[in-house]
């Protein structure tokens, strides 16, 4: 039985715990149900939107259309050997959960993105990373529903075309398919990504033959809680914008200047900035305007602690942005997906 609910209030459904309306809410927990969903939806509303735990969205205060809820569950092995094991995560799944059962279970491959909020199916959309780890390291294979049409079909790693922080998802294919599952590929043998100083200096008194993917991850859930606000108690979507990436000449440039600069190599022709250290020296930590503000121990996770609208918390990041570029010659991204327009006051 798929419930339908009418101007339902997607507050809880978003962790910046914006006041959305939406003409209409489903939760799925199906193949069968996502199905019907999506047929109702071809008969009766224009436009879809699907979330997991709504932790990289930012709401506009009316959906006119149908949000799907995507809250399928289970985790399978469909695969394993002396090496290695293959397993199946059904999208509503919650990502931290999975990061732990798989390393209480000694699988290496995905323990340095512990405790990132979301679901399962939002994970190979935005190619999720930390400390050195990206998803599209262990991905094997997903499976999506076509939202018009209803076929199931499997995207490999090559189809999923993944970047930093991007899939195909986010661009030819928008708004076209819905992940139901994702299968990974991960390691009984230790594969080891412990070059980011924080993690270096929280496992440093363990020998790193004793290390096992359990330990890793706690310690990168101790570092990720020492600095990132819960957003069951300070309303946020984690990191706000991207580490932007820069020629290896900008960047010099930008090192006679700031010496100091927080920054790591990527291939031979470019650097990643650290957005964060971006905003801390330009004083938007802990700043607060028309009660948005950035995190007072992490300058680029963004709160909304008044719960206030969309409006007020993108007006408050071009503001950033425009001072982020003035200082530094540096257009940040926006991380999360911002559903409807918006038109900057700023020009």
């Amino acid at each position: 039985m798929v419930n339908y609910q009418h101007n339902a209030n997607l507050q809880a459904f978003n962790t910046l715990a914006i006041p959305a309306t939406a003409h209409c809410l489903v939760s799925v927990n199906s193949i069968d149900a996502l199905e019907q969903a999506l047929q109702k939806k071809a008969k009766q509303y224009k436009t879809i939107l699907v979330i997991g735990s709504g932790s990289n969205i930012v709401l506009p205060d009316t959906f006119d259309g149908l949000v799907i809820h995507m809250a399928m569950q289970g985790r399978t092995v469909e695969q394993e050997t002396k090496d290695s094991v293959t397993l199946s995560l059904a999208a509503g799944e919650n990502w931290h959960d999975a990061v732990m059962w798989a390393a209480k279970n000694s699988w290496y491959g995905i323990e340095n993105l512990a405790l990132i909020p979301g679901t399962v199916g939002a994970a190979p959309i935005q190619n999720i990373g930390a400390y050195g780890v990206e998803l599209k390291e262990c991905f094997l294979y997903l499976e999506a529903m076509n939202i018009e049409t209803g076929e199931l079909k499997k995207f490999t790693h090559k189809d999923c075309e993944f970047g930093y922080r991007e899939s195909i998802f986010k661009q030819a294919l928008k708004n076209q398919w819905v992940i139901t599952r994702v299968v990974l590929k991960l390691s009984k043998l230790p594969i080891l990504h412990l070059d980011y100083p924080p993690l270096e200096k929280a496992l440093e008194s363990i020998a790193q033959d004793k290390l096992t993917p359990l330990k890793i991850a706690e310690a990168i859930i101790a570092i990720r809680q020492s600095k990132l606000p819960d957003p069951s108690v300070l309303p946020n979507a984690g990191s706000f914008f991207k580490n932007p990436i820069i020629t290896n000449e900008k960047f010099q440039t930008l090192h006679k200047d700031y010496p100091m600069i927080a920054a790591y190599p990527v291939g031979e022709s470019h650097t990643k900035i650290a957005a964060g250290w971006l905003l801390e020296q330009d004083g938007w930590k802990g700043r607060l305007i028309g009660g948005v503000g950035m995190h007072k121990q992490q300058a680029l996770v963004l709160t909304n602690p008044n719960q206030l609208p969309a409006k007020n918390i993108l007006d408050f990041t071009s503001l950033i942005k425009i001072s982020i570029f003035e200082k530094f010659s540096i257009a940040l991204e926006i991380e999360p997906t911002i559903v409807g327009s918006y038109s900057s006051p700023i020009q």
